[in-house]
């Protein structure tokens, strides 16, 4: 036969697949669906159902005894017109705005001292973030000693300089800033050590470079650590927001929402709705109020921020 009468050779064909390797990645599925049917069950039991229901009874009147009766949007109605339920919301703001921001500008300022080479620094880092992990009542306990007229530790300190420190968790001007200065002390720890972790994972070259270009600490403070945290400080703002929005336990033990509603915040009111007055719709719907409100605010510092991109 002639050389041009030969036909180009086939190319070899594929091995066929083998079915075992098919039977196995079909039991790593299953296997990983059995491993997360228990978190899926605990969120659908805990979370899904009570959510669902949180969104029937708001519009009912509700009462625990009696079946709920549905009343339309009364709930809301009468929760706008209630200056009580504005007043909280107020407050809430007001505590997450001094709280939020003040706390995360602390951490951030001691996780970079705590990030360098400090002698001591373990020690630093948990005495830090011990608050953060202690029980919020004990804590509120400590500090109503602290702020106690007669004896606390903070009165005692200002009568030595020669000032006479009010009454403060009695005080209609003083209550508020009393607890939020609680909450921004309390509030530390958690931020520090996320800001930490994120600091441990930049890239060194960049600070050695602009060192190299006679760039100052504060300068390369603002120009490359601030930049390069921005998803950490993102993750930081939303999780201390829906914090701050969900402060109970220290105004219970602290003021009890007092005095004259001063202190008295959105969980706070709900807490009474609920568990005092017995009517569950319309705490429900004051719930679903403050659930809006942490989404828009998520949203809107998610536009703000960009927690999803990172710039230098």
């Amino acid at each position: 036969m002639a050389l041009g009468t030969l036909a180009p050779p086939r190319p070899p064909r594929a091995a066929p697949r083998p079915a075992r390797s098919s039977r196995s990645s079909r039991s790593r599925r299953r296997a990983g669906y059995l491993m997360v049917a228990p978190a899926f069950l605990h969120m659908l039991l805990w979370t899904g159902l009570p959510l669902v229901a949180a969104v029937f009874l708001a519009f009912t009147s509700y009462d625990i005894l009696s079946a709920p009766e549905f009343v339309g949007l009364a709930n809301f109605t009468e929760m706008f017109g209630d200056p009580v339920f504005r007043r909280a919301v107020l407050n809430t703001v007001v505590y997450a705005i001094f709280t939020v921001p003040v706390a995360m500008g602390i951490a951030l300022v001691i996780a970079v001292l705590l990030n360098g080479n400090v002698r001591g620094r373990r020690l630093f880092r948990t005495a830090v973030f011990l608050p953060q992990v202690t029980a919020t009542i004990a804590v509120a306990l400590v500090w109503l000693w602290i702020y106690n007229p007669r004896g606390g530790l903070l009165n005692a300190v200002l009568s030595f300089f020669g000032v006479a420190g009010p009454n403060w968790l009695s005080s209609t001007t003083w209550a508020l800033p009393a607890v939020i200065a609680v909450g921004v002390w309390q509030g530390i720890g958690m931020k520090m050590l996320i800001y930490l972790a994120a600091l441990q994972n930049l890239p060194p070259e960049l600070y050695e470079a602009a060192s190299v270009d006679g760039a100052s600490k504060v300068r390369q403070f603002f120009t490359i650590t601030v930049p390069l945290l921005r998803p950490a400080t993102f993750f930081v703002f939303v999780t201390s927001v829906i914090g701050a929005f969900q402060s109970f336990d220290q105004i219970y033990v602290l003021t009890d929402g007092g005095p004259a509603h001063s202190t008295t915040m959105i969980t706070y009111e709900v807490y009474k709705s609920a568990f005092r007055e017995f009517r569950m719709g319309y705490a429900c719907a004051q719930s679903l109020v403050l659930f809006a409100i942490l989404i828009a605010l998520t949203l809107i510092n998610r536009r703000v921020i960009g927690g999803d991109r990172v710039t230098a």
